[in-house]
Protein backbone atom coordinates (compact mmCIF):
# COMPACT_ATOMS: atom_id res chain seq x y z
CA UNK A 1 0.00 0.00 0.00
CA UNK A 2 1.41 3.32 -1.07
CA UNK A 3 -1.50 5.37 0.27
CA UNK A 4 -4.18 5.02 2.92
CA UNK A 5 -7.31 7.11 3.28
CA UNK A 6 -8.27 7.81 6.89
CA UNK A 7 -11.80 8.83 7.84
CA UNK A 8 -12.10 10.42 11.29
CA UNK A 9 -13.80 13.15 13.28
CA UNK A 10 -13.57 16.87 12.70
CA UNK A 11 -13.92 17.05 16.50
CA UNK A 12 -11.46 15.62 19.04
CA UNK A 13 -13.98 13.69 21.13
CA UNK A 14 -13.70 13.40 24.90
CA UNK A 15 -10.98 10.76 25.13
CA UNK A 16 -7.30 11.73 25.00
CA UNK A 17 -6.72 8.28 23.52
CA UNK A 18 -8.43 9.33 20.29
CA UNK A 19 -5.84 12.07 19.71
CA UNK A 20 -3.03 9.76 20.79
CA UNK A 21 -4.22 7.18 18.27
CA UNK A 22 -4.43 9.79 15.52
CA UNK A 23 -0.87 10.94 16.24
CA UNK A 24 0.40 7.35 16.35
CA UNK A 25 -1.26 6.47 13.04
CA UNK A 26 -0.07 9.63 11.28
CA UNK A 27 3.49 9.09 12.50
CA UNK A 28 3.50 5.42 11.51
CA UNK A 29 2.17 6.09 8.01
CA UNK A 30 4.91 8.69 7.49
CA UNK A 31 7.61 6.34 8.79
CA UNK A 32 6.46 3.62 6.38
CA UNK A 33 6.34 6.00 3.42
CA UNK A 34 2.57 5.64 3.07
CA UNK A 35 0.79 8.76 1.83
CA UNK A 36 -2.07 9.88 4.06
CA UNK A 37 -5.26 10.76 2.21
CA UNK A 38 -7.84 12.49 4.41
CA UNK A 39 -10.56 15.15 4.51
CA UNK A 40 -8.30 18.22 4.35
CA UNK A 41 -9.20 20.00 7.61
CA UNK A 42 -6.84 21.29 10.30
CA UNK A 43 -9.28 20.72 13.18
CA UNK A 44 -10.26 17.75 15.33
CA UNK A 45 -8.82 14.30 14.79
CA UNK A 46 -8.45 15.17 11.10
CA UNK A 47 -6.00 17.94 11.89
CA UNK A 48 -4.24 15.83 14.50
CA UNK A 49 -3.45 12.96 12.14
CA UNK A 50 -2.37 15.30 9.35
CA UNK A 51 -0.06 17.26 11.66
CA UNK A 52 1.51 14.06 13.01
CA UNK A 53 2.20 12.70 9.53
CA UNK A 54 3.65 16.00 8.34
CA UNK A 55 5.81 16.38 11.46
CA UNK A 56 7.28 12.94 10.73
CA UNK A 57 8.09 13.88 7.13
CA UNK A 58 5.11 12.19 5.53
CA UNK A 59 3.16 13.11 2.43
CA UNK A 60 -0.39 14.25 3.20
CA UNK A 61 -3.12 14.92 0.64
CA UNK A 62 -6.35 16.55 1.77
CA UNK A 63 -9.60 16.53 -0.19
CA UNK A 64 -12.09 19.19 0.84
CA UNK A 65 -15.34 20.49 -0.68
CA UNK A 66 -15.25 24.25 -1.15
CA UNK A 67 -18.36 24.77 0.98
CA UNK A 68 -16.51 23.22 3.95
CA UNK A 69 -13.36 25.26 3.41
CA UNK A 70 -14.34 27.76 6.10
CA UNK A 71 -16.32 25.43 8.42
CA UNK A 72 -13.68 22.71 8.62
CA UNK A 73 -10.85 25.20 8.12
CA UNK A 74 -8.65 23.93 5.31
CA UNK A 75 -5.20 22.80 6.41
CA UNK A 76 -2.64 25.23 4.98
CA UNK A 77 0.44 23.03 5.45
CA UNK A 78 -0.44 19.94 3.44
CA UNK A 79 1.64 18.38 0.69
CA UNK A 80 -1.41 18.87 -1.50
CA UNK A 81 -4.95 20.18 -0.96
CA UNK A 82 -7.55 19.20 -3.53
CA UNK A 83 -10.70 21.33 -3.53
CA UNK A 84 -13.87 19.89 -5.01
CA UNK A 85 -17.51 20.90 -5.24
CA UNK A 86 -19.53 18.16 -3.51
CA UNK A 87 -19.26 15.45 -0.87
CA UNK A 88 -19.70 12.85 -3.60
CA UNK A 89 -16.74 14.28 -5.51
CA UNK A 90 -14.72 14.29 -2.28
CA UNK A 91 -15.35 10.61 -1.61
CA UNK A 92 -14.69 9.65 -5.22
CA UNK A 93 -11.39 11.53 -5.28
CA UNK A 94 -10.28 10.05 -1.96
CA UNK A 95 -11.14 6.59 -3.27
CA UNK A 96 -9.15 7.17 -6.46
CA UNK A 97 -6.06 8.20 -4.47
CA UNK A 98 -6.09 5.41 -1.86
CA UNK A 99 -4.99 1.78 -1.74
CA UNK A 100 -6.44 1.14 1.72
CA UNK A 101 -8.95 2.72 4.09
CA UNK A 102 -9.10 3.23 7.86
CA UNK A 103 -11.86 4.55 10.08
CA UNK A 104 -10.93 6.14 13.38
CA UNK A 105 -13.42 7.53 15.91
CA UNK A 106 -15.79 10.00 14.32
CA UNK A 107 -19.44 10.83 13.79
CA UNK A 108 -22.02 10.32 11.05
CA UNK A 109 -19.66 11.40 8.27
CA UNK A 110 -16.95 8.95 9.28
CA UNK A 111 -19.42 6.10 9.53
CA UNK A 112 -21.07 6.91 6.21
CA UNK A 113 -17.73 7.13 4.41
CA UNK A 114 -16.27 3.84 5.67
CA UNK A 115 -19.52 1.90 5.19
CA UNK A 116 -19.73 3.07 1.60
CA UNK A 117 -16.17 1.86 0.99
CA UNK A 118 -17.07 -1.53 2.50
CA UNK A 119 -20.17 -1.69 0.30
CA UNK A 120 -18.10 -0.93 -2.79
CA UNK A 121 -15.78 -3.81 -1.92
CA UNK A 122 -18.73 -6.13 -1.35
CA UNK A 123 -19.98 -5.19 -4.82
CA UNK A 124 -16.57 -5.96 -6.32
CA UNK A 125 -15.60 -2.37 -7.14
CA UNK A 126 -12.25 -2.69 -5.32
CA UNK A 127 -10.14 -5.16 -3.34
CA UNK A 128 -8.40 -2.77 -0.94
CA UNK A 129 -8.27 -3.44 2.81
CA UNK A 130 -10.78 -1.61 5.00
CA UNK A 131 -9.87 -1.24 8.67
CA UNK A 132 -11.31 0.12 11.89
CA UNK A 133 -8.86 1.46 14.48
CA UNK A 134 -10.78 0.47 17.60
CA UNK A 135 -9.39 3.03 20.05
CA UNK A 136 -10.91 2.64 23.53
CA UNK A 137 -13.35 0.08 22.13
CA UNK A 138 -15.02 2.78 20.02
CA UNK A 139 -16.09 0.31 17.33
CA UNK A 140 -17.14 -2.61 19.58
CA UNK A 141 -20.84 -1.91 19.05
CA UNK A 142 -20.39 -1.70 15.28
CA UNK A 143 -18.48 -4.97 15.27
CA UNK A 144 -21.33 -6.57 17.25
CA UNK A 145 -23.83 -5.12 14.79
CA UNK A 146 -21.94 -6.75 11.91
CA UNK A 147 -22.15 -10.04 13.86
CA UNK A 148 -25.91 -9.53 14.13
CA UNK A 149 -26.16 -8.95 10.36
CA UNK A 150 -24.40 -12.28 9.84
CA UNK A 151 -26.53 -14.06 12.47
CA UNK A 152 -29.75 -13.13 10.66
CA UNK A 153 -28.31 -14.07 7.23
CA UNK A 154 -28.15 -10.51 5.89
CA UNK A 155 -24.35 -10.56 5.61
CA UNK A 156 -22.14 -13.42 4.46
CA UNK A 157 -19.34 -14.44 6.85
CA UNK A 158 -16.85 -13.89 4.02
CA UNK A 159 -18.12 -10.37 3.49
CA UNK A 160 -18.07 -9.59 7.20
CA UNK A 161 -14.35 -10.43 7.15
CA UNK A 162 -13.83 -7.50 4.78
CA UNK A 163 -14.05 -5.24 7.86
CA UNK A 164 -10.75 -5.49 9.74
CA UNK A 165 -10.79 -4.45 13.40
CA UNK A 166 -7.74 -3.85 15.61
CA UNK A 167 -7.02 -2.01 18.85
CA UNK A 168 -3.54 -0.83 17.84
CA UNK A 169 -2.00 0.93 14.86
CA UNK A 170 0.56 -1.85 14.44
CA UNK A 171 -2.06 -4.58 14.58
CA UNK A 172 -4.33 -2.88 12.08
CA UNK A 173 -1.59 -2.09 9.57
CA UNK A 174 -0.33 -5.67 9.77
CA UNK A 175 -3.84 -7.01 9.09
CA UNK A 176 -4.22 -4.63 6.17
CA UNK A 177 -0.87 -5.58 4.63
CA UNK A 178 -1.72 -9.29 4.70
CA UNK A 179 -5.34 -8.82 3.59
CA UNK A 180 -6.64 -10.65 0.52
CA UNK A 181 -10.16 -9.79 -0.62
CA UNK A 182 -12.50 -12.78 -0.75
CA UNK A 183 -13.75 -13.99 -4.11
CA UNK A 184 -17.42 -14.20 -3.24
CA UNK A 185 -20.66 -12.93 -4.63
CA UNK A 186 -22.55 -10.39 -2.56
CA UNK A 187 -25.84 -12.23 -2.89
CA UNK A 188 -26.81 -14.65 -0.14
CA UNK A 189 -29.80 -16.53 -1.53
CA UNK A 190 -33.03 -16.24 -3.44
CA UNK A 191 -35.02 -18.13 -0.85
CA UNK A 192 -38.67 -17.34 -0.37
CA UNK A 193 -40.04 -16.76 3.11
CA UNK A 194 -43.41 -18.42 3.65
Amino acid sequence: MKSICVFCGSNLGNSVHFSEGARALGKRLAEEGITLIYGGANIGLMGTIADAALKSGGRVIGVLPRFLQDKEIAHAGLSELILCETMHERKTRMFELAQGFIAMPGGFGTLEEIIEILTWQQLGLHKYPVGFLNIDGFFHSLQNFFDQMENVSLLKPENKKMALFADTVEGLLQSMKSYRAPEVSKWISKSVIT
